[in-house]
């Protein structure tokens, strides 16, 4: 218990916290004038001014729940709990004053450790005090101690399980830069073959035909300047098990995709650099994948590959009907992001203006 107890109190706030966005500036805007109209016009209001003056200063306080959630939560629980002193009753007494339901959840949410175990204990202490002073009803004060407690165990579950979505897609991200640093691998790997048998080959005409010795020095300065274009693109992968590699596939290999799958290829393909084929058969069987397991009704899958001067461009578009499917919800798309980024292209994946789901990818065809 006591070690539980001090991993929470060491836990780190979630990174990155968001800054106060444009939704909070405009709650402020609605809740101000809210606050004081209700000031002026309910009856029976004791202190009337002070209590708008509180209810309406502590809605400024919301926008910074998540970037400062233990000072909010201090301020707010604070002036509440030590406003009864200064007027002898419950204080403020104003419904407006609801909005304070987000800061135990926010606490939870957007702290620290530390923040939270601080945090909840102003909130407690403060319900306490107005049930023992006899500022609020003990029934009162023991449901909002329920309602309190169960606004921090939604904030807490909100976290972790936002926690463990990070963890899958790092996961992914890892799964996909593996697979490329083993297409990139298996390609240098062909590479510096290719340049050895043509130095033995060029060694042992040298003698003989100084002119074929000429041409093996070429190509392997071919060769080279090929396999330093594609380490470039290893830079910045990890990988941790180096074992099981295979070649990698080709934008030709697309072609034997079973029907209803509909493959053009347009341009020069076949002199892509080898990272780039891999990833747009990668894209594509993705992409295909996607099409047979989410989309109802299909006749008709279009693969198409147009190979520029610069750049490769890959879409693929199937007339399936997608219920369920939202742009960059799953992993496989974000595995193709991820590939996509690692070789400076870029990947979007949405419904097709007409009917079905279409993915695009624009590759440089030089690897980054």
């Amino acid at each position: 218990m006591f070690e539980l107890l001090r991993s929470v109190w060491r836990e780190a706030r979630p990174v990155p916290t968001p800054p106060p966005a444009w939704w909070d500036w405009a709650l402020v805007g609605v809740l101000v004038p809210v606050a004081v109209l209700e000031g002026v016009l309910r009856a029976g209001l004791d202190w009337r001014w002070l209590s708008v003056v509180v209810c309406a200063g502590l809605v400024f306080t919301l926008p910074f729940r998540r970037s400062r959630p233990l000072l909010v939560v201090a301020i707010a629980f604070g002036v509440c709990g030590l406003s009864p002193f200064v007027v002898g009753h419950a204080f403020p007494q104003q419904n407006v004053l609801v909005y304070m339901i987000l800061l135990p959840f926010a606490l939870f949410r957007w702290g620290s450790g530390r923040e939270e175990v601080l945090g909840a204990a102003i909130i407690y202490v403060k319900l306490g005090i107005d049930a023992v002073m006899g500022f609020l009803p003990f029934g009162d004060a023991l449901a909002g101690f329920f309602i309190v407690s169960a606004l921090m165990a939604v904030g807490a579950a909100v976290r972790y399980r936002a926690r463990a979505r990070h963890r899958e897609l790092d996961q992914v991200k890892l799964l996909e830069r593996e697979r490329l640093a083993r297409d990139l691998h298996d390609t240098v790997a062909h590479h510096v073959s290719a340049m050895a048998i043509r130095a033995q080959a060029g060694i042992a005409t040298a003698a003989a035909d100084p002119d074929a010795a000429v041409d093996a020095l070429r190509l392997i300065d071919t060769e080279a300047a090929r396999a330093l274009d594609e380490m470039r693109g290893m830079v910045r992968l990890l990988r941790s098990d180096p074992a099981a590699l295979s070649p990698g596939p080709r934008v030709t290999d697309l072609t034997r995709l079973p029907p209803p799958v509909d493959v053009t290829l347009t341009g020069d393909v076949d002199d892509l650099p080898a990272p780039v084929q891999s990833a747009i058969y990668r894209l594509a069987q993705e992409a295909v994948t996607n099409a047979h397991r989410h989309a109802r009704h299909v006749t008709r899958i279009e693969v198409r590959v147009d190979a520029g001067d610069t750049e490769v461009r890959l879409s693929v578009r199937d007339d399936g009907d997608p219920p369920g499917r939202t742009n960059g919800s799953g992993y496989g798309l974000v595995g193709m992001a991820e590939r996509t980024e690692l070789l400076g292209g870029t990947c979007e994946a949405g419904p097709a203006p007409d009917r079905g789901w279409a993915v695009t990818a624009v590759l440089p065809r030089a690897t980054r």
